[in-house]
């Protein structure tokens, strides 16, 4: 999502309403791994995202109650904003720590973004891939045995539009580079186009990017703006990655943006439909101009604007009536 101070990132994988499904465990079975096309937790049993972002970069010390609150509205999954300390202030070794042990007391699965990326090529100060990969090796004793519970957003909107062309190469050396140092955990790869894929550059090489994965377990994420104000818009984008048998998640969405009108209703129905994951842009804190994402008013739970209720709990596709917990808890 595109905020004046930070251009968000958000959603997800694979719906819930229909009952979970096993199958054989495959090489990355000490955690989460993917599977023609599908996310599997540790014990075999498919996973499907259903919840929002949270801002942790901006809003440090809401991160514990925001956590708890969003599990309590039925949300199975968070993802979290981190900064590698290029734009915004740094992440340290045990604030990530600390985020996934609050995500596992919550029962909560834990999907960690470095927010820096954002508009590469465009955004001024953003930085690329390859530097963010710099940042989860730093933390990587944060991460490292928490397979089960993490999965790991390499970077946020890594490219605006003007450098989107370098999406696939740069993602294919960030993946390299995150396995021979060690990390076994389900990567999740988002969008150029400051997330939305405008230009099909994900789409048409999200199979090569996955190939290049040693242990083939990568999940690419869309962010759905205004570029996908129509139904057959939505429908189209995931359907070419669902018949390809790979896998994609909505990491963000929003019902309206800057850049115009969102069918909503469209992704979230398509998620429950496909089995994919959405995950919704945001808990609270937006900046004004943007205000109209924010889920609660204040941080507070009991406080839901309509966009908040939207997602949690009056339509019909929405986390209370879609979300089940993952099995490792």
């Amino acid at each position: 999502m595109i905020r004046r101070w930070a251009l968000a990132a958000a959603v997800v994988l694979l719906a819930a309403v229909v009952p979970l499904v096993s199958t054989p465990a495959a090489s990355a079975a000490n955690g989460f791994y993917v599977s023609g096309g599908r996310l599997y937790d540790a014990n075999g049993s498919e996973f499907v995202m259903r919840g929002v972002n949270h801002a942790h970069t901006w809003f440090p010390d809401r991160t514990p109650q925001a956590l708890q609150d969003v599990k309590a509205l039925g949300a199975n999954t968070v993802r979290v904003v981190l900064s590698t300390g290029h734009r915004w202030t740094w992440t340290s070794t045990s604030a990530v720590a600390a985020i996934v042990s609050r995500c596992k007391a919550d029962k909560l699965v834990c999907v960690l973004e470095a927010h820096d990326t954002t508009g590469y090529g465009e955004q001024a100060g953003a930085i690329d891939l390859n530097t963010a990969v710099d940042y989860w090796i730093g933390v990587k004793s944060a991460l490292v045995g928490q397979e089960k519970y993490v999965i790991i957003n390499i970077g946020n909107e890594p490219h605006g539009n003007n450098t989107a062309g370098n999406w696939a190469g740069d993602t294919r050396n960030a993946i390299s580079r995150l396995r021979s140092n060690g990390f076994t955990h389900t990567l999740m790869a988002t969008a150029p186009n400051w997330g939305q894929d405008w230009s099909n550059t994900m789409r048409n090489n999200a199979s090569s990017v996955f190939d290049s994965d040693p242990q083939r377990n990568t999940v690419f994420d869309v962010h759905m703006y205004g570029v996908y104000d129509t139904s057959a818009e939505v429908y189209s984008y995931l359907d070419s990655f669902v018949n390809a048998r790979l896998p994609i998640v909505v990491g963000e969405f929003g019902h309206w943006h800057s850049d115009g009108a969102v069918d909503e209703g469209a992704i979230m129905a398509a998620a429950q439909s496909r089995r994919l994951g959405y995950l919704a842009w945001s808990w609270s804190g937006n900046s004004s101009d943007v205000g109209y994402l924010d889920m609660a008013n204040g941080f507070n739970r009991s406080s839901l604007t309509w966009w908040g209720d939207h997602v949690f709990t009056s339509s019909q596709n929405s986390i209370r009536n879609t979300s089940r917990q993952a099995t490792v808890y």
